[in-house]
């Protein structure tokens, strides 16, 4: 539960009447220790606010985890921000290291990665406008393979005729490719320098920056109850499950 906020002994009165926090270093100390264990412990990132709600009130959870992902940048398990998570990740030179031959590698088909791609960069994306980039119909299985990796979601539905559903990337997504954010996405030079485009890239191509994860679009509405229904991803109310 988190405690009222305590001051330095050597406190000025200016500083009580202002309310002006000064932590005491051990209490600042003890906030990072049980950030870290928290961190630790959970085998899926952790998000700022449940951190906030095991810390001291005030305390300034931000800098905390900045200081703890400086304390751990050079070591062998580096702690890494995912949106607004943290969690702790092998450090990324060192990754072949701990792979097994038992580990299950995940293998995208071709279709799947330019499918992962245009929705990762132009997300809110609808299946047509997806296929519009594509230029080829895009099958139901190839998006129920990027779902079910949890690297892409329905995010809202499109206020337009039909209300088509939009997609958009997940935080594993962004976990999994390193990213503390959509905005870390490649830009059009660094695809260019990792050969990931020919040479003859048209000069008037644009790379969109996809809007924030949560963020909904103004043509945009959320997924309700009942779209998940319609969707066959909830089981209508009063109806038992198969």
């Amino acid at each position: 539960m988190a405690e009222p906020q305590k001051y330095l002994p050597d406190a000025t009165d200016e500083d009580v009447e202002n309310d002006v926090p000064v932590f005491d270093p051990r209490m600042e100390q003890e906030a990072e220790r049980i950030a870290e264990a928290l961190v630790f412990a959970s085998a899926q990132p952790v998000s700022e606010a449940y951190i906030a709600s095991r810390l001291p009130r005030d305390a300034d959870v931000p800098r905390i985890m900045a200081r703890l992902k400086a304390l751990y940048a050079g070591r062998g398990v580096n702690l890494v921000q995912v949106a607004d998570h943290w969690a702790f990740r092998t450090a990324a030179d060192l990754s072949f290291v701990v792979q097994t031959d038992e580990q299950e590698v995940r293998k995208l088909s071709r279709a799947a990665l330019e499918v992962l791609a245009i929705i990762a960069y132009h997300q809110p994306v609808t299946r047509a406008e997806i296929e519009d980039i594509r230029g080829v119909q895009t099958s139901k299985g190839t998006l129920d393979v990027l779902m079910e990796a949890g690297w892409v979601r329905f995010r809202g539905r499109r206020r337009t005729p039909g209300r088509p559903v939009t997609f958009g990337t997940t935080r594993d997504f962004l976990d999994h490719f390193g990213l503390e954010e959509l905005r870390d996405l490649p830009g059009i030079e660094e695809l260019k320098g990792a050969g990931l485009l020919s040479g003859r890239v048209p000069s008037n191509l644009h790379i969109p920056v996809p809007v924030g994860e949560d963020e909904l679009a103004e043509n945009e509405d959320p997924i309700t109850q009942l779209d998940l229904e319609e969707l066959g991803l909830l089981t209508p109310k009063g109806e038992e499950a198969d």
